[in-house]
């Protein structure tokens, strides 16, 4: 079996390949080609936290992650996001891979607003808001600048500390000139594309301020309690595009709302891998506010991992061991 650290993913995976797995991803799961079962959650009630397994397969790709999100862990000097996901070959069972999946979490979550990007924001989108300013902030901004010509992005956070150290950290890898913004209002009424990456219980920007035509993903909040994105911002897209429609009914507190007071109907959930496969024609005007929403489904890791292992054994990275 081979162990692969996050700097063997890091550098496995560029942004590039990663969206591509989503985008593989997404369409085989629309397409009947993957397996899926809903993810299971162990609470942790005294770190107001939990324990997420996640089996899936994509193709040929067979495997699970489990990641536990510990939102106290910060404090304590250490990252909210650990994990590992497992590769399993599908011709015989037996054990390929385990790697580190801090990263790959937030390089997949990323590719896959970036795939959402992709297929659903205006073609001329240069202007980006990044409301947060943590991990998954990071591959969101690189993700987005992937998919579109990002020639500016704006980035807020409550903490203006954490804002500047983003701006730091991630100029010198994207092309575009990150501006830290005083505002939610002030990021998203100049946005094409919005990235929402909080785990807000209150929604993090008025949808008022939503330009037409605009493009937001939404992936930070994946319980029913969560919510970063209001329902102004659900009614104006009128529909939304999410990875699955079973979890995001059970898991998605940015639709549970509108669900419950009629602005959002269940057939109004799209799933990208429609879009993906060609299937459904995504936006269908320059002037459509178009939503993604994701919770973050399995198939998204073992499909990252699966382009990882593969890339990984080109490069010769990582350490065999036996099990």
């Amino acid at each position: 079996m081979l162990l692969l650290s996050a700097s063997d993913v890091r550098r496995a995976l560029p942004m590039r390949a990663a969206i591509d797995s989503q985008k593989q991803a997404f369409a085989a799961l629309a397409t009947g080609n993957a397996a899926l079962p809903l993810r299971t959650a162990v609470p942790v009630a005294a770190q107001n936290a939990a324990s997420l397994f996640m089996p899936a397969r994509v193709g040929h790709d067979l495997g699970a992650k489990i990641v536990s999100v510990f939102p106290n862990n910060p404090a304590r000097g250490l990252p909210m996001i650990h994990g590992v996901v497992i590769l399993i070959d599908s011709d015989t069972g037996r054990p390929l891979a385990l790697m580190d999946a801090t990263y790959l979490t937030a390089l997949r979550t990323g590719a896959g607003a970036g795939a959402a990007t992709e297929l659903l924001a205006r073609p001329d989108s240069a202007i980006a808001a990044i409301i947060g300013a943590g991990a998954q902030a990071r591959t969101q901004l690189l993700a987005v600048c992937e998919a579109r010509p990002i020639r500016r992005a704006y980035v807020y956070s409550r903490s203006a500390d954490h804002v500047h150290s983003f701006i730091a950290d991630m100029q010198p890898m994207v092309a575009g000139e990150l501006v830290a913004a005083s505002s939610p209002a002030e990021a998203v009424s100049q946005a094409d594309v919005i990235c929402a990456a909080t785990t807000s219980t209150i929604p993090v920007f008025d949808g008022n301020s939503l330009k037409r035509g605009a493009h937001i993903n939404g992936i930070g909040s994946y319980r029913l309690d969560m919510v970063e994105v209001d329902a102004e911002t659900v009614r104006r897209a009128g529909r939304v595009f999410v990875d699955t429609r079973d979890s995001a009914l059970a898991e998605a507190g940015d639709l549970a709302g509108p669900l419950r007071d009629g602005l959002l109907a269940e057939a109004d959930l799209i799933e990208i891998g429609l879009v993906a496969s060609g299937r459904h024609p995504g936006r269908v005007s320059t002037d459509e506010v178009t939503f993604f929403k994701s919770c973050g489904v399995a198939v998204q890791d073992v499909s990252a991992g699966g382009a990882v292992l593969r890339r990984a054994r080109a490069l010769g990275l990582g350490t065999e061991v036996e099990v």
